[in-house]
């Protein structure tokens, strides 16, 4: 049966957010989709056995999740503390936690007393640094409060942090290593002077300001967490995981139609490509769903903010493949035409690697209108026909920037969900720019024809996404820009306001300004 009688998606999935062990708690990363929804695609546009890809994988949710659905998946990221995440998530290697608990108990023996040592006299954490493997002192991103790597550390943190690992690399077994290494790198993400104590709560409870405020941003004071302890909570969160892991393989064995056990082996499959050149690693044609979150834009800079964990871990990240991300900016300052011209590549790749009567679904949020035609015309260029576009609304409740601007942040996104016909039909030319004025008409036009909905309330991301997909039937998105601040003041002044703790907007309530219109 063609996969095109196949109904797509039309309204947002509720986020079940840190419901899995395997997805929260086990690693920090800078961004992670909800499962249950990534989930819910995957179970929607594909079929037991099939081939799923992610082409920017991240820390792997569509990849594991597509896994353990038993779908044959393929991770594909630049950055390799990203695949070192979603490659010991997913390792079915091990029967049981059993050998992870023993090695623990090794690394305890072999550690605790150093660590207790230094953490009484900082003075024999010096002397410890003496003897220890440290990773070379390399200079960080010029946008860094630290000049050089060592300088991310107090001395306890540096030394104890070299203790931990030492003991972790003498394990023979690679599945049991790894998975150490998985919470000894966890444990980095809290022992370092960037962690960000929360105001009013425990000092553990808190975050590194790579992953909040995206650069290497120092405490004012730095918070020295104990270095055994915090290993043990992420020793403890890395077995839920595997434990999560372990018992559906075990169910995929006594339910298998074939008594098949999931095995990540054979079908997890990890690669370290640009997502641009995927069509010339993977057979073309041989892939039956595509799920991906591509970067947007200049707001992260993934290879910059990862060389924490890339350098310590000994993952070598070239000039080469630096040159490739798929950003805006960063310490290579890469361009806004390189940004675009490699996000559109990478949709070509995915629409030659995706088989005839086949989906693909791309999650995408920004401002910028320019990056959602990018995306839009790509796809039409290879005759890919958009289906859906669901406005998925992000949790807002652990954005620093949601809380801080909260009229003009965007804490959600749009699942753009494209169908690849058998036939595909004339690709859309792409619209030319016709004129200033007509182009602001446009825009007005399409703002207006979107208030229009009959709801009391709605987000930012819902209203802007609409007038999104307004401007690409016109075939006017690719001529025109939007200001966030000007997107509030124009609702504002056509007497809607804002509600900042529900993060809505709502009829009424707020006299109309006498600031400029929008789009006027």
């Amino acid at each position: 049966m063609t996969r095109a009688r196949i109904g797509p998606i039309l309204e947002a999935i509720p986020a079940a957010r840190q419901k899995d062990a395997r997805h929260y708690g086990v690693h920090p990363y800078f961004t992670r989709r909800p499962p249950n929804v990534v989930s819910a695609y995957i179970e929607r546009f594909s079929r037991p056995g099939d081939v799923v890809l992610d082409p920017f994988g991240g820390t792997g949710v569509t990849a594991i999740e597509a896994f353990l659905a038993g779908r044959r998946a393929i991770h594909n990221d630049l950055n390799p503390f990203a695949n070192f995440i979603a490659s010991n998530i997913a390792d079915t290697t091990l029967e049981s936690v059993r050998p992870l608990r023993d090695a623990f108990h090794r690394v305890e023996d072999l550690c605790a007393g150093p660590l207790r040592q230094i953490e009484q006299h900082e003075g024999a954490a010096g002397n410890w640094l003496k003897r220890l493997p440290l990773p070379e002192n390399i200079a960080l991103p010029r946008n860094s409060d630290a000049e050089r790597f060592h300088d991310l550390f107090t001395t306890r943190q540096l030394a104890g942090l070299a203790i931990l690992k030492q003991a972790i690399d003498r394990e023979p077994a690679a599945a049991v290593r790894n998975s150490l290494l998985l919470a000894w790198s966890a444990s980095v993400a809290k022992l370092n002077k960037t962690f960000l104590s929360a105001k009013g709560r425990a000092a553990s409870r808190g975050g590194s300001s790579i992953f909040s405020i995206y650069r290497y941003k120092l405490a004012a004071e730095a918070v020295e967490l104990p270095i055994w302890e915090t290993f043990r909570g992420r020793f403890e969160n890395v077995i839920a995981a595997k434990e999560e892991v372990l018992k559906l393989r075990e169910y995929s064995l006594r339910h298998s139609p074939r008594g098949k056990a999931l095995d990540s082996h054979q079908n997890f499959r990890v690669l370290a490509h640009d997502a641009a050149d995927l069509d010339r690693v993977l057979e073309p044609r041989s892939v039956d769903y595509v799920f991906t979150d591509p970067p947007y834009g200049a707001f992260i800079s993934y290879l910059d903010l990862s060389i924490l964990w890339n350098h310590w871990l000994g993952y070598p990240v070239s000039d080469d493949v630096r040159d490739v991300e798929t950003i805006v900016g960063g310490e290579k300052g890469l361009s806004e035409g390189h940004y675009k011209d490699s996000l559109r590549r990478s949709i070509h790749a995915s629409l030659n690697l995706l088989k005839p009567d086949r989906w693909m679904s791309i999650v995408f949020q920004h401002w910028d209108l320019s990056y959602f035609a990018t995306i839009l015309e790509s796809a039409g260029e290879l005759g890919a026909e958009l289906k859906s576009a669901v406005t998925q609304t992000g949790d807002v409740i652990w954005s620093m920037h949601k809380k801080k601007n909260s009229e003009s942040v965007l804490a959600g996104e749009m699942i753009l969900t494209f169908y690849k016909p058998v036939r595909p039909g004339k690709a859309l030319d792409s619209p030319s720019a016709s004129g200033n004025a007509s182009a602001h008409a446009a825009l007005s036009d399409a703002f207006d024809k979107c208030l229009t909905i009959d709801t009391a309330s709605f987000t930012s991301e819902a209203l802007l996404n609409q007038i999104v997909l307004e401007l690409w039937r016109r075939r006017a998105l690719n001529c025109l820009s939007l200001d966030r601040r000007e997107f509030a003041q124009c609702l504002k002044d056509r007497g809607w306001s804002y509600d900042p703790r529900k993060h809505l907007w709502r009829r009424g309530a707020t006299e109309p300004s006498r600031q400029p219109v929008l789009f006027s």
